[in-house]
């Protein structure tokens, strides 16, 4: 009779830690929202045509801005708004003498709707962009904020990140002395040769995974119920 109690009690204990653990692991997983959640003044407004602000560049990388903002039109082009042409936008802006998008702070944006007819503006915010290298290993890092605020209300309809983080050290070579020797190599040949634009883009699409479709996209209005990981830009 006490072995039952004990091994009852021993499987009582046994379950008792097995679902604490799963709510653990529950709890420590990305909290996930759906779009319509998440972004309703998006799906209320519902903006057609938007322009892209030149990125803010948080990064010691003198070049990022410019690289960068080669990759940013065609992902938000593909999910259904009308994109103005960043290169003719900047131009104007810059005929203005409006450079960087720091200076646009304190600048309304029915601006923005008076001058070029947009229904928002996108802010980007270039926050790494970054190589890492330790001999044997090699990192690059690309990692940028995006924010859409309407031209109407003045609101934030959307914002989110996305950040890529690669390995350039060409993996475990494995053979001793020499691997180690031709993981050094293959890990300074990636890091001379890296090409930051491809990851940029990857980053985009990866932060453009979350907005709500435009109206000249088939899933227009159809994605309210789509769940994205939950997220909380600083």
């Amino acid at each position: 009779m006490r072995g039952f109690l004990f091994n009852k009690k021993f499987k009582y204990l046994c379950i008792s830690s097995l679902v604490s653990f799963s709510l653990l692991l529950s709890a420590c997983g990305p909290k996930m929202v759906t779009k319509g959640e998440k972004f309703p003044l998006l799906y209320e407004e519902a903006p057609i045509a938007i322009l892209i602000l030149p990125p803010i560049n948080q990064t010691t990388a003198s070049n990022a801005k410019e690289y960068y903002s080669t990759t940013i039109q065609e992902p938000l082009s593909l999910t259904g708004y009308y994109v103005f042409p960043y290169e003719v936008t900047t131009e104007i802006l810059k005929m203005e003498g409006i450079y960087d998008t720091e200076l646009l702070t304190n600048v309304p944006l029915t601006k923005f709707r008076e001058y070029f007819g947009a229904d928002a503006v996108l802010f980007t915010t270039i926050k790494k962009w970054d190589l890492s290298y330790m001999v044997l290993s090699s990192t690059l890092t690309v990692s940028v904020d995006c924010q859409l605020k309407s031209t109407h209300s003045d609101q934030i309809l959307w914002e989110y990140n996305g950040t890529v983080v690669v390995d350039l050290s060409g993996g475990n070579s494995g053979g001793g002395l020499a691997g180690l020797i031709a993981k050094a190599i293959v890990a300074a040949i990636n890091t001379a040769m890296a090409d930051y634009v491809p990851y940029a883009r990857q980053a985009n699409y990866m932060a453009l995974s979350s907005i709500p479709y435009g109206k000249y996209h088939e899933n227009f209005n159809k994605d309210r119920d789509q769940k994205i990981i939950e997220q909380k830009i600083k």
